[in-house]
C-alpha cells in the first residue's frame, strides 16, 4: 500500500483535531506525524490517546528551539522519523488546513491518477473568511465556514501561495513549511511539479525556492487547499495569544485578519466528502476518553476567552474584530498599481547613493 504522511504541528487546538483527522484519512493520508508544544487545553492529551489507538504518532516538542522556531524545529525532527523516510508522498499542513480534491472521488490516489507525471503538486490556498461568525461553536470547522475568496484574487499575494504534497523519492531531503527543500541539484531535471490546474509548473524557481502560483479562473480545477486561517471572532482572539508557530516572537493583529477575511465566494465543496469523513469522525468520538478530551478542549476555549477578554490588548482586538467588515478584494487596476509602486520603492532604495558619513 502506497504510503502517504501528513505532518502537523499544534498548540492548543483540541477542539479542532479530530475533524481533521477524521477527514485526511478519510482522503487517503494513511500515517500523520504530529508535535506539540506548550498545550494548556489538553491537546497532548489527545494526541497520546490517538497514539494509543494507532490513528497518529506523536512526538513532544518543548524546546528548546532553533532560529527557525517551533515549527522549523519540529521539522527538523521530521526529516529523520521513520514515518518521514519511509512515506512515499508527504506533506507539512496546519490544523486549519484542509486538503480539498475535486477530481474523481476526491482521495490523495484520484489527484495522483489525474496527473500521473506529477513529483509534486502545489496546492493553492483558498482563503476562507470568517463568515461573521462570532462565537466559537464546538462543530464542525468545514460546515461552519463556507464564505471565500474569489478564483481570481489579485492582492494580497500571500493569497495564491501553496503547501506541497511531494514525492519522497530523493530528490529533496528536507521537509519545508510551504514545499520540500535541500534538493540534489544533480537530479532537479526530474522533478515535475504540477499546479492544482493540473499545468505543469515551468518556471526553474518552482523547483527550488517559488512558494506561490498565478491565479486563474480554473485555479481550483483539480484541487485547492481550503484555509480557514480566521474562524470565529473570538477563537482568534485566543489565536492571537498563542503566537504563531514559525514566528513566536510576532503576534497576530488586524492586518493578518484583514488580509485574510474574503467571503465573496459561497464554496462548500469539501462536504462532498462528508460521506467518508462522518464515520471516521464519529468512530473517534466514540471512545469515550478521546471525547471528553475533544470536550475539555471545547469547554478550555470559551474559559480562555473569558479570561483573554478582561485584557485590554485582547479586548481592543476583538472590538476592532466588531468594527471592521469583510475585505473586499483589490479591482486588478489597482493591485497593479500597487506592485509598480513597490517596484519603484525596490528600485529607488538600490540607485541611493553611499552616504559618505
Amino acid at each position: 500500500m502506497m504510503k502517504i504522511t501528513a505532518i502537523l504541528t499544534v498548540r492548543d487546538e483540541g477542539a479542532f483535531l479530530l475533524e481533521w483527522l477524521a477527514h485526511h484519512r478519510a482522503i487517503g493520508f494513511t500515517d500523520f506525524l504530529v508535535f506539540s508544544n506548550d498545550c494548556t487545553d489538553g491537546t497532548d492529551a489527545m494526541l497520546d490517546r490517538l497514539q494509543e489507538l494507532g490513528h497518529l504518532t506523536h512526538i513532544p516538542n518543548p524546546g528548546p528551539y532553533d532560529e527557525g522556531g517551533i515549527q522549523w524545529t519540529a521539522l527538523k525532527q521530521a526529516d529523520k522519523h521513520p514515518l518521514t523516510q519511509n512515506a512515499d508522498w508527504l506533506m507539512c499542513l496546519d490544523i486549519d488546513e484542509f486538503v480539498n480534491i475535486h477530481v474523481g472521488d476526491g482521495t490523495l490516489k484520484a489527484l495522483m491518477d489525474a496527473v500521473p507525471d506529477a513529483t509534486a503538486f502545489a496546492l493553492t490556498w483558498r482563503l476562507f473568511g470568517n463568515a461573521d461568525v462570532d462565537a466559537f461553536v464546538d462543530a464542525p470547522v468545514t460546515e461552519q465556514f463556507q464564505q471565500a475568496a474569489p478564483a481570481v484574487l489579485y492582492w494580497p499575494w500571500r493569497a495564491s501561495m501553496f503547501k506541497t504534497l511531494f514525492k519522497n523519492d530523493g530528490i529533496y531531503s528536507k521537509i519545508g513549511v510551504h514545499r520540500p527543500r535541500s534538493p540534489d541539484k544533480s537530479r532537479l531535471d526530474e522533478a515535475r511539479w504540477f499546479d492544482t490546474r493540473g499545468k505543469e509548473i515551468l518556471d526553474p524557481p518552482i523547483k527550488t525556492r517559488r512558494l506561490f502560483n498565478q491565479f486563474g479562473r480554473d485555479n481550483y480545477l483539480l484541487a485547492q487547499l481550503n484555509h480557514y486561517a480566521l474562524g470565529a471572532r473570538q477563537s482568534y482572539v485566543l489565536k492571537r495569544a498563542r503566537g504563531r508557530v514559525n514566528r513566536g516572537d510576532k503576534l497576530m493583529g488586524m492586518d493578518y485578519w484583514v488580509e485574510r477575511n474574503f467571503n465573496q465566494t459561497h464554496d462548500d465543496s469539501i462536504l462532498r466528502h462528508r460521506g467518508l469523513s462522518a464515520p471516521l469522525l464519529a468512530q473517534l468520538h466514540a471512545d469515550p476518553v478521546l471525547h471528553d478530551l475533544h470536550q475539555r478542549a471545547a469547554d478550555w476555549r470559551d474559559s480562555t476567552f473569558i479570561r483573554l477578554i478582561l485584557e485590554d490588548e485582547s479586548r481592543a482586538l476583538y472590538g476592532r474584530l466588531l468594527l471592521t467588515p469583510p475585505t473586499e478584494p483589490l479591482a486588478k487596476k489597482k493591485a497593479q498599481e500597487l506592485l509598480r509602486i513597490g517596484r519603484r520603492a525596490q528600485l529607488s532604495v538600490k540607485i541611493q547613493p553611499l552616504d559618505d558619513k
